[in-house]
């Protein structure tokens, strides 16, 4: 296990992660300070507990609508996947080029819905 020391609120606070992931531990600590520091500008000194919880809620709502529009998006591409293969269904030669180009959108849209939510396996 690698160690990392990341700051919140001026504060220091050493964490363990995997090796390699100390970089990316560092930068959502670095993100994460940034809400808070974003909530202290606005409400000014309400204590340490309030700030990162009311961050974390901050953290979560974004979240939460990020999932939300990744679902959108999982729809729309499944919409366009069942469109493909019904015209494919229906087309002839002339039309493979329309059908390879809807193909093509409907997997860019996933690997989109997949920088958006990456899945860990």
């Amino acid at each position: 296990m690698a160690q990392v020391t990341v700051s919140i609120d001026g504060k220091q606070y050493r964490m363990a992660c995997d090796e390699g992931q100390e970089e990316h531990l560092v930068g959502l600590a670095e993100r994460f300070d940034r809400y808070v520091l974003h909530l202290k500008e606005s409400f000014g000194e309400i204590g340490d507990q309030r700030l990162t919880v009311m961050a974390g809620i901050m953290v979560m709502d974004e979240l939460s609508e990020l999932q939300r529009r990744i679902a959108g998006l999982e729809s729309e591409a499944e919409n366009l996947r069942k469109k493909h293969d019904e015209v494919l269904s229906r087309a002839g030669q002339d039309d493979a080029a329309l059908c390879g180009a809807l193909g093509t959108l409907a997997e860019r849209m996933e690997v989109l819905a997949g920088t958006l939510n990456p899945r860990k396996e």
